[in-house]
């Protein structure tokens, strides 16, 4: 059985003060939640502040990009070797705020998910579609284009105990979200895609969803059989929203929501 994942996306939010109090919120909050695996993926300048207040809990830290190069004269890049230095477990990769405004490749985001891999640390790729894309009924067509750039070059084994996020790119920071059978059902199919070249790595594979979760949806989505936790952005900088969450997942574990 797939262990539940519910990973904090802060963005560009926080700083030293409010970081501490929200850190602290969750430390209290998340210790009580059993059978869910937690993680915060801060702002760069904030990894030290998360190793030193996160060591020893259930919460794990991570970071939100990573240089697609191992060292190098790249100014203004962090490697993935940095990122571990600092105690990092996560990192994500290609969300669509970054690729629509850094116009990232798919050849880049493969880049660094190898990256990511090679230095030990778990890459939380990122896939979705737009609200046209899924009107127009392309919907599967463009995500499996967003998972067969590592498909095609490297191979299912590479998703083995990684993180794929389903983020419907017309769901993020907007309110709506997909149904639990729209979520469901994409999931799924990501799921067969990496299971057409590695049925192993397949099963191992964490899919999240991310586009707009809250306390109130977070239930009926984290039952279904292939989502296996989410990506949270606006609710992971509220405390208590965040802990329903995590006590939605931990429910869904309980009642068999993930196969």
């Amino acid at each position: 059985m797939r262990r539940k994942l519910v990973v904090a996306n802060w963005k560009m939010h926080g700083s030293l003060a409010s970081n501490q109090a929200l850190f602290e919120a969750f430390k209290q909050k998340l210790a009580p939640i059993k059978n869910v695996d937690f993680a915060v993926c801060v702002p760069y300048p904030y990894l030290a502040q998360a190793q030193s207040l996160l060591a020893g809990t259930n919460i794990a830290w991570g970071a939100q990009n990573v240089a697609r190069y191992p060292v190098g004269a790249y100014t203004g890049e962090v490697s993935a070797t940095m990122l571990k230095d600092f105690g990092a477990s996560y990192v994500i990769l290609g969300h669509s705020e970054r690729s629509t405004a850094y116009c990232e490749s798919a050849e880049n985001i493969a880049a660094k998910f190898m990256m990511v891999k090679e230095a030990g640390l778990t890459p939380v790729l990122c896939v979705g579609e737009t609200l046209q894309e899924r009107e127009s009924g392309v919907m599967e067509r463009v995500i499996a284009e967003q998972i067969d750039e590592l498909l095609l070059t490297k191979g299912g084994g590479v998703f083995a105990n990684a993180v794929v996020s389903y983020e419907p790119i017309w769901a993020i920071g907007t309110g709506l979200s997909a149904s639990p059978e729209q979520a469901q059902s994409m999931h799924e199919f990501i799921r067969n895609r990496i299971a057409g070249y590695d049925a192993e790595a397949a099963q191992s594979v964490c899919i999240l969803y991310g586009g707009s979760v809250n306390p109130v949806n977070a239930a009926q989505l984290l039952v279904m059989q292939d989502i296996d936790g989410g990506l949270i952005g606006r609710c992971s900088l509220d405390a208590n929203d965040f802990e329903k969450i995590g006590q939605a997942a931990a429910f869904a574990t309980q009642t068999g929501g993930a196969k």
